[in-house]
């Protein structure tokens, strides 16, 4: 199981273990392994070239819940993906944690399915199984033999209401969240940095807490605290169910209808998600971290920035080519820039994170070598987006990261699972099926003023968080001395 950071389908931290992983928000509508195709350049299509060659199929039950079929029938396999409208940042203040504590607890049974018995089943059939967190979304997954869609149905289905929750499992769960934390924040001065960022970034919006929460209120997580969590928000009308395989929208349907349709909708789920919003940033922000297990200084920028929901016509696609341009690949600006022309640094790179229901962020990163100072670092950071924010992007520069961009959407219909991905995580933060199809034209519209104007507009230093990661040496001079 997994719990997350950004908005897509991309997932962040790693594995926790072999069916879980956790996750921060993901980023465009581009899977994070595709990344390296980015080089790979075509000829520029002559048409207008969605994501998938067939449409989805799309429905919504009598009960709420929207369905997406997208046809795969390359091999005799589906994958299932349920997505719930809810993650850490629709969590109650004080229960941080809370949503990637139930993903873990929706595997302790049902009073038809007892604890491990879906598990054991996904084995027994050759399948695989895994479940995530982010800020938006909670969502389970299996892929399977196609004739067993419908035992997987029933199964998803049967623990949407039917979770029975004891004290002697929830609380050992608690302790292997707890654990997780350990291993993947506490014990990790990389993670330790993103948190610390987020949280200076996010003044009053919930995406500044993690979504594995704060160890201290991970602790005080109960039973009663997960059971209510579940019974307001696991519910067929806020949830997404999306279908990716050999099967045709016509057999899913009443397939859907008879195992999901018979749930009863939740009357207290609101339309959308209203949450606290960030006040206009006053001033840019700097988090030092020193940790004695760093072997390589680092230094991450954030900035706020629209996500694909909140931003106006054209600007997210902007900031998707202006994120490829700056800091994907070695012709990427800050590359060049950082590693090759100077040479100061061992990478750089930068990412928009734009799959978010509220406001989002825009990083750009670098790994100093040694013995190289964080402001040289960041001057020539400084640089290269005030070239972009006074002078026209190259044409064929823009060309070729829209080419890599719309590539990487072209290979990514390769992996089954990466489509549900795509579109669960888009529909779950309210984006619809026409926008994730579309997204190639809207990448391929993108301008140089466009690029230059996105610049210009979201990346201004008050609208940053500067994040340092150093080495401590003082715990070793202690030893010394001692």
């Amino acid at each position: 199981m997994t719990a997350a950071s950004g908005g897509d389908p991309r997932p962040g931290l790693g594995i926790s273990s072999p069916r879980k992983f956790v996750q921060r928000r993901g980023a465009s509508l581009i899977a994070a392994a595709l990344l390296a195709v980015a080089a790979v350049a075509l000829p520029k299509p002559a048409a207008a070239q969605t994501v998938t060659s067939d449409p989805p199929a799309s429905f919504t039950l009598g009960n709420g819940l929207q369905v997406v079929v997208i046809p795969d029938r390359r091999t005799p396999v589906v994958t299932q993906m349920i997505w719930y409208k809810v993650g850490s940042a629709d969590e109650t203040p004080g229960k941080s944690g809370l949503a990637h504590f139930l993903e873990h607890l929706m595997f302790k049974g049902t009073a038809n399915h007892p604890a491990g018995e879906f598990t054991q089943t996904v084995l027994r059939i050759g399948g695989n199984e895994n479940a995530f967190t982010s800020t938006d979304y909670t969502g389970y997954f299996q892929r399977v033999p196609r004739d067993q869609l419908g035992v997987m149905m029933g199964f998803e289905a049967d623990r949407m209401t039917g979770l029975i929750l004891k004290d002697e499992n929830v609380l050992p769960e608690r302790d292997v969240v707890l654990e997780e934390f350990n291993m993947r924040v506490a014990n990790n001065p990389d993670a330790r940095l993103t948190e610390q960022i987020m949280a200076a970034l996010y003044l009053n919006h919930p995406y500044g807490r993690p979504v594995i929460g704060w160890h201290q209120e991970i602790e005080k997580l109960g039973r009663e605290d997960a059971l209510a969590f579940y019974k307001r928000f696991y519910a067929p009308n806020n949830a997404t169910l999306v279908i990716a395989g050999d099967v045709d929208a016509k057999d899913v349907r009443p397939m859907a209808e008879k195992i999901y349709g018979a749930i009863p909708p939740q009357p207290s789920i609101a339309p959308r998600r209203i949450r606290p919003q960030e006040p206009t940033p006053a001033g840019p922000r700097t988090v030092t971290l020193a940790d004695p297990r760093v072997e390589q200084n680092a230094i991450r920028r954030y900035y706020l920035v629209p996500s694909a929901v909140t931003a106006a016509a054209g600007e997210s696609a902007a900031l998707d080519v202006l994120a490829q341009l700056m800091g994907n690949g070695a012709n990427s600006y800050l590359y060049r820039a950082l590693v090759i022309d100077h040479p100061l640094a061992v990478s750089a790179g930068a990412s928009y994170q734009g799959t978010a229901v509220d406001d989002t962020y825009f990083m750009v990163a670098a790994t100093p070598k040694p013995g190289v100072e964080f402001s040289q670092i960041e001057q020539v950071i400084d640089g290269v987006v005030a070239d972009i924010e006074a002078n026209a992007v190259r044409a064929e520069d823009l060309e070729r990261v829209k080419t890599q961009l719309i590539a990487e959407a072209i290979y990514a219909q390769d992996n089954q699972a990466t489509l549900a991905r795509w579109y669960g995580a888009a529909l779950t933060v309210g984006l619809s099926v026409e926008d994730i199809r579309a997204w190639p034209d809207r990448i391929r519209a993108v301008t140089s003023d466009q690029v230059r104007a996105a610049a210009q507009k979201w990346l201004t230093k008050n609208r940053s968080v500067t994040g340092y990661l150093i080495k401590d040496t003082t715990a070793k001079l202690q030893e010394k001395r001692s």
